[in-house]
């Protein structure tokens, strides 16, 4: 199916991924731009599947500064050149990284990081809380308490602030596809007054 250039600049304008890759897209969603957004972030997973062994040495720390001035946060973002880290779209990235952090608080940027002390006291929270459950349904009650704390306290897997039906993870690898290069949440760090 030959697509009409009009949309493949409207679907690039509305997702930042490549002319040619939007045309794939709308191709194989026969021209529908809703089905081709869905082709083009099954894409990006796969890309930033491949891309995820390679080094990343370059980067962009950003940085967030409350209005009240109350509130700060760090976010250092590694990408695998210094030509991507200048680049508008990862730096909008790392923006929305930094307004993210300052908006969700997390722990951390993977479940990897969480210390195991609060891990432990969190199981330990959870089964004081279903105590008296038949045991059958107790691991899993256990297990659906944990992925939910993980969903709110891992940066990674939190849903995006200013798009909930997608986590951070989803977000980043979107722009993995779009630059082409490996990109990773380094670390954070978040300081609010008062706590």
């Amino acid at each position: 199916m030959e697509v009409d250039s009009k949309l493949v600049k409207d679907l690039r304008e509305k997702t930042g991924v490549g002319m040619m890759k939007c045309k794939k897209a709308l191709e194989e969603a026969g021209g529908d731009m809703e089905k081709a957004i869905i082709v083009l972030r099954k894409m990006g997973e796969d890309t930033a599947a491949k891309k995820s062994s390679r080094g990343t040495n370059e980067g962009w720390i950003g940085s967030y500064v409350h209005s009240n001035g109350k509130l700060a946060v760090l976010v250092e973002v590694q990408c695998e050149t210094d030509f991507v880290a200048r680049n508008e779209s990862f730096q909008e990235l790392v923006k929305d990284l930094c307004f993210q952090v300052a908006a969700s608080n997390p722990v951390a940027v993977c479940r990897e990081e969480i210390p195991p002390a609060i891990i432990e006291r969190e199981k330990e929270v959870y089964a004081a809380q279903i105590k008296g459950k038949p045991p059958q349904i107790v691991e899993k009650i256990l297990e659906g308490k944990l992925k939910k704390f993980y969903e709110d306290s891992c940066l990674l897997e939190q849903k995006f602030v200013k798009d909930t039906n997608r986590t951070i993870q989803e977000i980043i690898n979107d722009r993995v596809s779009a630059l082409g290069e490996n990109i990773k949440v380094s670390r954070f760090v978040r300081i609010q007054m008062g706590s």
